[in-house]
């Protein structure tokens, strides 16, 4: 193969809805040589989030819309195949935001050059390691800032960012309830992530009167990433002074008309709840104590991690929808 060749995942349509296979298609390239300053890389893996569904659509939502017919982006790890710059040499392992590529030739600045401390373990990078643990990370401990003794509710709660949130919330003190579609996810938060409470929210019926037995001195923090109903529900069990950290409501991305929301937010006024919404992104400051606290706990196995690793750049699309059938189990990556 003429390491210059390249394949590419590019969205083609716009999704109304739930996206499927024919919003996209696999292009192949052929990629010009780095110049002085670039370098060629090689992805091993990919990441698959549900943020992405949010950059299909025209305007956004919180992110630069991708653009139709050209490679789509998001985070990657990658090693450098071909250097033209004195920072990077062959063999370095470098984050990027390259994905839904298997080759890509960019500036040596583009990319991070990472110190892996288990090179089998470089999927971790875009999981625990990665967006969504710095995400479970700044959002709880920035804005949910829970005390030891503290009630947290965590929905999505064995995705990869809802079980890094449940396992960071036990480490520092707090009673955590999870709500999963699933009994095998509720028994793996139970048994292997040591979750206090776990609901099954298809099969609990009423999601307010299972959350409210499972918290029964209510919720002092709130990890919102699904909405609608589990809003509602969580906004009636919160005690006064709660906080809710909006990281996504997933429940909402591929719906083609508006949903109903809510209809208790004025329980928010009453109560005394605090909302913060946030992105990641805008968080780089708390990047350095997140890496050193987190590898910690991920070398010394106080963090159980999980993923879902889709073989093939031909399975990417797969893997990205099945995101949001619930099949995932911890963190999808995508193996190149």
């Amino acid at each position: 193969m003429n390491e210059y060749n390249a394949s590419q995942i590019h969205l083609i349509k716009r999704p109304e809805g739930l996206p499927d296979q024919s919003n996209f298609e696999k292009v192949a390239v052929e990629l010009t040589p780095p110049s002085a300053g670039e370098v060629l890389v090689k992805n091993h893996y990919m990441s698959v989030d549900p943020y992405m569904r949010g950059r299909m659509r025209s305007e956004g939502v919180y992110a630069e819309p991708y653009s139709l017919n050209k490679p789509m982006y998001g985070g990657a790890v990658g090693e450098v195949i071909e250097s033209r710059d004195s920072g990077l040499a062959v063999g370095d392992i470098v984050l990027n935001n390259a994905a839904w590529q298997d080759r890509f030739v960019a500036k040596a600045d583009a990319v991070n050059k990472l110190d892996p401390f288990d090179m089998n373990r470089l999927s971790l990078y875009l999981g625990t390691l990665g967006m969504p643990g710095m995400t479970a990370y700044v959002g709880l401990f920035r804005f949910g800032e829970p005390k030891e003794g503290e009630t947290v509710f965590v929905s999505a709660a064995s995705g990869a960012v809802g079980a890094n949130v449940c396992q960071i919330a036990k480490q520092i003190g707090c009673r955590v309830i999870g709500s999963v579609g699933s009994d095998e996810k509720a028994q793996w938060l139970k048994n292997e992530c040591g979750v206090d409470e776990v609901i099954n929210y298809k099969t609990c019926g009423d999601l307010t009167k299972a959350l409210t037995k499972a918290a029964p001195d209510g919720v002092d923090v709130y990890f919102e990433n699904v909405g609608g109903e589990h809003l509602q529900a969580a906004l009636n069990a919160m005690n006064h002074f709660g906080r809710i950290v909006a990281c996504g409501m997933i429940g909402t991305y591929n719906a083609a008309n508006p949903q109903p929301g809510p209809n208790n937010l004025m329980l928010i006024v009453g109560k005394k709840i605090r909302i913060n919404g946030f992105i990641v992104f805008d968080h780089n400051d708390m990047r350095q104590e997140f890496l050193s606290e987190m590898e910690a706990w991920v070398k010394t196995e106080k963090l159980v991690v999980r993923e879902t690793i889709i073989e093939g750049l031909d399975n990417a699309v797969d893997a990205f929808l099945a995101l949001f059938s619930g099949k995932n189990f911890g963190k999808m990556i995508v193996k190149l």
